[in-house]
């Protein structure tokens, strides 16, 4: 809480260095940002570091502005790519521990799949990989974003959070039963699946998807990718 960080009336940090103070906070506020699973307003985090809502908002988005916070359009902040950047390089790699399980799963199935985060209200590609004995497949590049509510992807990554007002059927229907399958949502006639990976917080919420011209491909692959998911979710924890 505050009194861990800075007082309310802007006293030195704990370790009494005079230019810590703005760090110690900002640090505070990423802390609370990434550990709530539902995401925290401005003034939430301004009442729990015990600073003015002025500071916390410049807090907050110096952080947006390194991409470690992303503002949802509910005006929350939750935690974004960067972020997961520096949780990959804690636990080693996220995306490195993963490609192996990615990379068996494209070539068994003969097609491109991906891992996903949510940040904020998108989602972003950490790992595309593709198979490597097809002459021709479906690609995008690491780093592609879309909507957090459009594709198989977004969807997954929606049913790991707490339901929101408005949410999708496709939200609810995907928690209970463990996937989506979604078409034509970010590409036009192409078919997505999509699972979540089980990751303690503070890590993203985060997916494997699947993505085909050829729906009979999607359905037929569906045990394979939870199989996968969790495996990751083993790998990840």
């Amino acid at each position: 809480m505050a009194a861990s960080v800075s007082d309310a009336n802007g006293s030195a940090a704990p370790n009494g260095a005079p230019g810590s103070q703005t760090l110690a906070r900002g640090l505070a506020a990423l802390q609370l940002v990434a550990t709530s699973p539902t995401g925290l307003t401005v003034q939430q985090v301004a009442d729990d570091i015990g600073v003015h809502r002025t500071i916390a908002y410049r807090l907050l988005s110096t952080l947006a502005q390194f991409r470690m916070v992303a503002k949802g359009e509910d005006g929350r902040y939750r935690s974004a790519a960067a972020l997961a950047v520096l949780g990959a390089s804690f636990d080693n790699n996220v995306r490195q521990l993963s490609v192996p399980t990615l990379r068996g799963l494209a070539d068994e199935l003969g097609t491109t799949v991906s891992l996903l985060v949510a940040e904020g209200d998108q989602q972003v590609a950490i790992a595309v990989i593709v198979p490597t004995n097809v002459f021709y497949q479906l690609s995008f590049h690491e780093g592609s974003r879309a909507p957090l509510e459009r594709g198989a992807a977004g969807i997954a990554l929606l049913a790991t959070m707490p339901p929101r007002p408005g949410e999708r059927d496709l939200v609810p229907q995907a928690r209970q039963q463990g996937w989506v399958i979604t078409h034509g949502e970010v590409e036009p006639n192409t078919y997505g699946l999509a699972v979540p990976v089980r990751r303690r917080p503070p890590s993203p919420p985060t997916c494997i998807n699947l993505i085909s011209h050829r729906e009979d491909v999607v359905v037929g692959g569906r045990d394979a990718v939870i199989k996968a998911a969790d495996e990751l979710s083993t790998i990840l924890s």
